[in-house]
């Protein structure tokens, strides 16, 4: 199927899928660049591949041949990629004992590299709370290289996950300078199974979460140094995590 007006149904769609309230609303939205695209399609997520006339794939899945100016309105890149995919959502549930939460994170580059780092130190899932910048954010997707399709992601009120969590024995730590303990001294077997939180990159964890958390955790660094990047942060606490 060639499509080359603007003014295509279709095509208005993809367009629409820019705004977060219409991707949710629709539970779709669009990959770009062929990299992304076949870890979408390692994911079975795929509906339907968008591609620039006269581009061959050697994927069989649906496909919907597009000009250059309708790549140009459907991509928020400032480089278009040649190569799109429309992909939908999926609803998971909490699995695994490694979890990790996450408090109203902002920064769509920040919550890409925690994504990156939690599939790489074998977190099981990622809780998100509903404030946090959506996952499907094309920054978002770009900043996690593809690795969002490869571990499971829940978008939940962390209260109430908290408080399953406990039933089910599942330690709760945040993070505090002050009385906080070094994740080093943390003991093999509490290692097994945990739940993590970190917090906004200005705000830190809400008062009502870090309330509800079991222990807390400090990383050790040189004193000139006041606080890290939450992505950093995050990424060397999971690390010592998997030791």
């Amino acid at each position: 199927m060639l499509i080359t007006s603007l003014d295509n149904d279709r095509i208005k769609n993809y367009i629409k899928l820019k705004d977060r309230k219409y991707r949710k609303k629709t539970k779709t939205f669009i990959v770009e660049g062929m990299h992304l695209v076949l870890e979408a399609c390692k994911k079975d997520i795929v509906v339907e591949l968008i591609v620039e006339k006269d581009v061959v794939l050697p994927i069989n899945l649906p496909t919907v041949y597009v000009t250059n100016e309708i790549i140009n309105k459907i991509s928020e890149m400032e480089s278009p990629s040649n190569v799109m995919a429309l992909c939908r959502m999926e609803d998971n549930d909490i699995v695994g004992n490694k979890i990790l939460m996450l408090d109203e994170i902002q920064d769509p580059g920040n919550l890409g590299t925690i994504i990156r780092s939690a599939v790489a130190f074998n977190v099981d899932t990622i809780v998100l709370s509903p404030n946090t910048v959506d996952i499907y954010n094309p920054k978002v997707i770009r900043a996690t290289q593809g690795m969002m399709f490869h571990i499971n992601i829940v978008i939940k009120d962390l209260i109430e996950v908290i408080n399953e969590l406990k039933k089910e024995e599942i330690p709760i730590y945040g993070t505090k300078v002050d009385y906080g303990k070094d994740v080093r001294d943390l003991k093999d077997k509490d290692r097994k199974k945990y739940c993590l939180i970190m917090g906004n990159e200005g705000n830190g964890v809400s008062e009502e979460v870090l309330d509800l958390c079991d222990a807390y955790f400090y990383i050790d660094m040189n004193e000139k140094v006041e606080s890290l990047n939450v992505g950093v942060a995050t990424s060397i606490l999971l690390y010592e995590l998997n030791k």
